[in-house]
């Protein structure tokens, strides 16, 4: 025989839940007395300061070993790689010289990107170094912060620089320069005292062909050894790099070339397959005539 159960009215259920929530006969809230709900709020409170404790004691611990200044880790970056600029998507340097659209971008690009190189500021911020020599800042036991920085002046890049230049980089009249410029790493001495320079040239037969003839400032792509080494973004405060400028002169319009530059330093290696940006760099490069 099957027994059915009472079918409550909407106000027993109503009733029923209102007692659940604060029964005044035991005084009783969701079913807990006030001490009930202290010692539970107690048992958390100490279960998640204890967590909260735990943690922050392990990320303190862990930051002590941790420098401001020197990053812990950067065995990845044992090979410098090489970088242009204007900086494009794709690495496409791409001039229309009857649009002024398609090359403006660029020179506005340069601009923002040489200001810190202007001699005024150079001179305002960083030394006078000696050339062909490290230009080495030891600590000796006393924190030695902030790091000077050598002077690299814009008028080092020639014909390149953008001073009181009608052309605009060359862009405006199809004779582009392309900056190439050598990413940081903390405490590298490139060049293991040798001297160093750049080097660029067509990837292909038929990309040196069309490629042309081509100028590079400071004369022969050189990198002096005075701008190394680098001592991280909050040592050197005033750091710019040291910079290549490649100003192409005849370039076969209408036509896209591969161009590929690599740095010449006897500690960087420039043929590892794996990494295509090691001591290298390449773009494409179309000038494009109507």
């Amino acid at each position: 025989m099957v027994i059915q159960k009472e079918k409550k009215s909407c106000g027993q259920v109503v009733e029923e839940w209102k007692e659940f929530v604060w029964n005044p006969r035991t005084h009783q809230f969701m079913g807990r007395t006030g001490t009930s709900w202290a010692f539970i709020l107690l048992f958390y409170l100490v279960f998640y300061g204890f967590l909260t404790a735990m943690f922050t004691l392990t990320m303190w611990v862990m930051l002590q070993t941790v420098s401001d200044h020197t990053p812990k880790y950067q065995d990845r970056l044992a090979t410098p790689g090489l970088m242009i600029r204007p900086k494009t998507e794709n690495l496409d340097v791409i001039v229309n010289i009857s649009d002024t659209e398609s090359w403006d971008q660029h020179v506005q690009k340069l601009n923002k990107f040489l200001e810190p190189y202007n001699d005024s500021i150079q001179a305002q911020k960083n030394d006078v170094c000696r050339p062909g020599r490290y230009y080495e800042q030891p600590d000796n036991g006393v924190l030695n912060y902030p790091k000077r920085a050598c002077q690299f002046n814009r008028t080092q890049l020639g014909n390149c620089s953008g001073i009181g230049d009608p052309t605009h980089y060359g862009y405006s009249t199809g004779q582009p320069c392309v900056f190439i410029k050598m990413n940081r790493v903390i405490n590298f001495y490139a060049g293991a005292n040798q001297s160093m320079n750049v080097t660029c040239a067509g990837k292909r037969n038929e990309d040196a062909e069309n490629l042309g003839h081509f100028v590079m400032f400071p004369a022969n792509g050189h990198i002096d050894l005075m701008y190394f080494p680098y001592y991280g973004k909050k040592f050197h405060v005033n750091y710019t790099q040291p910079l290549v400028a490649v100003k192409f002169l005849n370039v076969t319009p209408n036509v896209e070339v591969n161009v590929e530059c690599r740095i010449n330093a006897a500690n960087i290696a420039t043929d590892d397959e794996r990494d295509k940006f090691a001591g290298r760099v390449a773009f494409k490069l179309r000038i494009n005539k109507t």
